[in-house]
């Protein structure tokens, strides 16, 4: 069942989009439980009603059609309890309601888990048999993981116009915010541009490509490279490895001919994915064919195609895909964990906001987020790989993103920048005024800072000194320690963007929640 599970969660993963997912769960939850029926109700909440989006079972006709108010039916029980119910007869229950478009006159057996994420009703996942016997513990617990794995991928459709989509068979977008925490205050409207660790095959977002005939190239000069570390590295085992062993640098030589793996990888970049998504998904599908495989040594076989797709990413992210990165005009960086590094990569005249799923206000990006002045919400549960080149808000104040936000909340929210550089414009005008209070008495107006670009007078916004320099910055966007001459620079340039004032340089502060990759600590 844990194998099976595991496809199924991936498959849903990689679905296009949410009506795709649901006609996936109902299949495979169906010959996986080897019932007779599955079937997924989404819950609208204005009509108050769970509307049929998915069967297999039931007339195909009936979906988008069949919908029960919230007191009617065994469904509408389910989501009103939000508990399982579990029926061996089901006519004979009284909330049974029958409904002659659907053809479930047949069913006995019935079981219906709710889907809830973040404690909202999202809809029921059913699953029914002919026979009249109540289903045991274990078919309950797997189709409680399976609507668990689901409520995710309906939240996030929620959040970005999928439910309206499906439901209601429109194009309209919803105004519904996806909630996180205040990072950073301000407001950013822009574009979602997603980041991802280095060699991490399932943080690839989706990304579109203008010319294929580049995109195809980069693939072929990064796979050429990857033959030849094989090639250089079966050479140097030669003597030390039997012919078995050295049978997999073999099979990895195979699976980059334009036949197998790379030819599957080049399919995928014409039709229009960049070659990283493109590579991400042959990888996904090679692996879905090893871990469906009966002999336990054959589907461990699996890692071999991991380790191989990774090898080819970290020569895309290396060679064809490592250049210098082409980001937005209004660049909302958006990522499972957003680091200091990738932050500090964005052009500060291009960077309207930062969205992390992970991390908190305390996060050391949150931090840095506030000292450049750019709107950031951390800990907010977004759907990363299918973001990249939407239209996105951040509401830095209360700690939401707005995902394909439609006309009226992208028009308040362009009000509200603007207001937001009139007061900045207007506060700027104070800055060269003397601290003082009303009466004449001089206040000392020092900064906080731990970054370089906070220190050109016109930023400095008339202080007299600097009462912390954060020294832990330049130590997390490097991959090493800083040297100490590249240090002593750092340091100089402080002090002399304020030769005229005291400066107070904080001693390396690090662990806890300012990691650094290269310098482990357990605290």
């Amino acid at each position: 069942m844990l194998d099976t599970l595991r496809r199924i969660v991936q498959e849903v993963n990689d679905a296009k989009d949410l009506a795709e997912a649901l006609k996936i769960i109902v299949l495979r939850v169906k010959n996986a439980m080897a019932v007779d029926l599955c079937s997924v109700y989404l819950t609208d909440h204005a009509r108050q009603q769970n509307v049929l989006m998915a069967t297999d079972g039931l007339n195909p006709e009936a979906v988008g059609k069949v919908a029960l108010n919230f007191n009617q039916g065994l469904t509408g029980l389910v989501g009103e309890r939000e508990e399982v119910v579990n029926i061996a007869d089901s006519p004979m229950h009284p909330r049974y309601q029958y409904v002659p478009e659907s053809g479930e006159e047949k069913f006995h057996a019935y079981l219906g888990v709710p889907i809830i994420h973040h404690r909202k009703l999202l809809g029921v996942l059913v699953v029914q048999r002919f026979a009249k016997e109540a289903f045991d513990e274990d078919g309950v617990t797997f189709l409680i993981t399976i609507a668990a794995q689901l409520a995710g991928a309906i939240a996030h459709a929620e959040a970005s116009g999928g439910i309206n989509n499906v439901v209601q068979q429109t194009t309209a977008r919803s105004a519904a915010p996806i909630l996180g925490q205040p990072g950073s205050p301000g407001v950013g409207v822009g574009t979602a541009f997603v980041i991802y660790p280095a060699a991490d095959l399932d943080a690839i977002p989706d990304r579109k490509i203008q010319d294929i005939d580049k995109e195809e190239q980069v693939f072929r000069t990064a796979v050429e490279a990857v033959r030849q570390d094989i090639k250089s590295l079966l050479a140097k085992l030669a003597n030390r490895l039997p012919a078995e062993d050295r049978a997999l640098f073999d099979a990895y030589l195979l699976m980059l001919a334009k036949e197998s793996l790379a030819g599957d990888v080049i399919k995928r970049i014409r039709q229009g994915n960049w070659a990283s998504g493109a590579l991400r998904d042959s990888i996904r599908e090679h692996l879905r064919a090893f871990e469906e495989m009966e002999d336990s040594y054959l589907k461990e076989r699996g890692e071999d195609v991991k380790d191989l797709g990774r090898r080819i990413l970290v020569r895309l992210q290396t060679g064809g895909d490592g250049g210098p990165r082409n980001y937005p005009r209004n660049t909302v960086l958006v990522g499972e964990e957003i680091t200091a590094a990738m932050l500090a990569e964005v052009p500060i005249t291009q960077l309207a906001g930062v969205v992390s799923v992970t991390g908190s206000r305390t996060s050391h990006v949150a931090i840095l987020a506030r000292a450049m002045g750019i709107a950031a919400v951390m800990g907010a549960d977004v759907p990363v790989s299918r973001m990249d080149g939407l239209d996105i808000i951040v509401d830095g104040y209360r700690g939401q993103v707005y995902i394909s936000p439609n006309k009226t909340v992208l028009d308040e929210f362009n009000r509200l920048a603007k207001e937001e550089q009139e007061l900045s414009a207007d506060l700027a005008s104070l800055q060269d005024l003397p601290s003082e209070t009303p009466d004449g008495k001089h206040v000392s107006l020092h900064i906080n800072s731990g970054l370089l670009a906070d220190l050109i007078p016109k930023d400095t916004n008339g202080a007299e000194g600097i009462g912390l320099y954060r020294t832990e910055f330049p130590f997390m966007i490097r991959d090493r320690f800083p040297g100490e001459e590249e240090q002593y620079q750092i340091y100089r340039q402080v002090l002399q963007s304020f030769n005229h004032g005291p400066v107070t340089l904080r001693t390396l502060d690090v662990g806890g929640d300012k990691e650094l990759p290269y310098f482990p600590i357990k605290e």
